[in-house]
């Protein structure tokens, strides 16, 4: 059986999505009924683990910008309310298709571009969703 983790970073746009196996791992970038079908046409049988970060666990989401607007904040703010809508939804999404998930709090660092191709040997472009849905699954096998 070919074991599949499966990494995601919740979008409001398109979610991070890193999927990892035997053979080595593939990112995408999915808007949300996308990922339904992708996770829907898989082989239940061989996911092992849905990893979710849940933006939401954290115990404040002030998302201020000290130099913006009263404007830019209320944008700020609501943009982040809607991935973390968009993270439940997931959640939910797995329920309903009996996938096995664990939801993870974000952690504050970002890995950038240079620092991701020399941890994976990944030859392809990658943006931050990805790389941040894959490191929800790196030390996963």
């Amino acid at each position: 059986m070919n074991k599949i983790v499966i990494g995601i970073d919740p979008d409001v746009d398109k979610n991070g999505v890193a999927i990892k196996n035997k053979d080595g791992f593939t990112l995408h970038n999915w808007k949300f009924f996308e990922l339904f079908d992708k996770l829907k046409e898989m082989n239940h049988e061989e996911v092992v683990l849905v990893m979710i970060e849940g933006g939401w666990l954290n115990k404040s989401n002030w998302h201020k910008s000290e130099k913006g607007s009263a404007a830019l904040n209320a944008k700020i703010g609501s943009h982040t309310g809607a991935n973390h809508e968009t993270g439940k939804k997931i959640v939910e999404m797995m329920e309903y298709l009996k996938l096995p998930y664990r939801v993870i709090k974000p952690t504050k660092t970002k890995v950038n571009a240079k620092l991701f191709k020399m941890m994976t040997k990944h030859k392809g472009g990658s943006n931050q969703e990805q790389r941040d849905a894959y490191m929800l699954i790196i030390g996963l096998k």
